[in-house]
């Protein structure tokens, strides 16, 4: 498997935001727009990198 590294910039209230909008997208909503099971796992699994990523940089919304 092929690993992407992105560069993105973000001002503070659109990183915070972004922060917010992926603590609360839940199974439902990935699974509502995945095409299978595999793509909504695949979903949450950048997410879960997004996440991390973003709290490095001190966006963890609790």
């Amino acid at each position: 498997m092929m690993t992407v590294t992105l560069t993105l910039e973000l001002n503070d209230q659109d990183a915070w935001a972004l922060a917010q909008l992926i603590k609360r997208i839940g199974w439902q909503s990935l699974s509502d727009h995945a095409v299978d099971t595999d793509e909504a796992e695949r979903m949450r699994n950048a997410i879960a990198g997004l996440q991390t990523a973003l709290s490095q940089k001190g966006y963890s919304p609790r």
